[in-house]
């Protein structure tokens, strides 16, 4: 089956670091991208940053400075690296492959998600 694997979250201390990574398998459908999202107790799921297939970005407001989403195709992995991670920051981050016509548009393909926790 079409699977996506997030790892590397845990807990650091505001100001430390952390990379994510997302390993794809499988054949998707219509699919030119990857983001990731992020769900904190109580709020929705937003999405944080996606990154095409040409290799185009994009970032919420909150995360732009501080995070940075790359992509390794030979590996099929997704990474998200967080930088000066905030309390705010914490969530359970989600990867997801999509598309993008105009705005990045979610599939029904997620990821189990992983834990990110920052205390002050």
């Amino acid at each position: 089956q079409v699977q996506l694997v997030e790892s590397g979250g845990g807990l650091v201390q505001a100001g430390g670091s952390l990379r994510l990574s997302c390993v794809a398998s499988g054949r998707f459908s219509s699919v030119n991208a990857m983001g990731w999202f992020r769900q904190a107790p109580g709020k929705q799921r937003e999405l944080v940053a996606y990154i095409t297939s040409g290799g185009s970005i994009n970032y919420a407001d909150s995360v732009k400075d501080r995070f940075t989403i790359s992509r390794d195709n030979a590996k099929n992995t997704v990474y998200l690296q967080m930088n000066n991670l905030k309390p705010e920051d914490t969530a359970i981050y989600y990867c997801n492959a999509g598309s993008v016509i105009g705005g990045y548009g979610p599939s029904g393909y997620w990821g189990q998600g992983t834990q990110v926790t920052v205390s002050s």
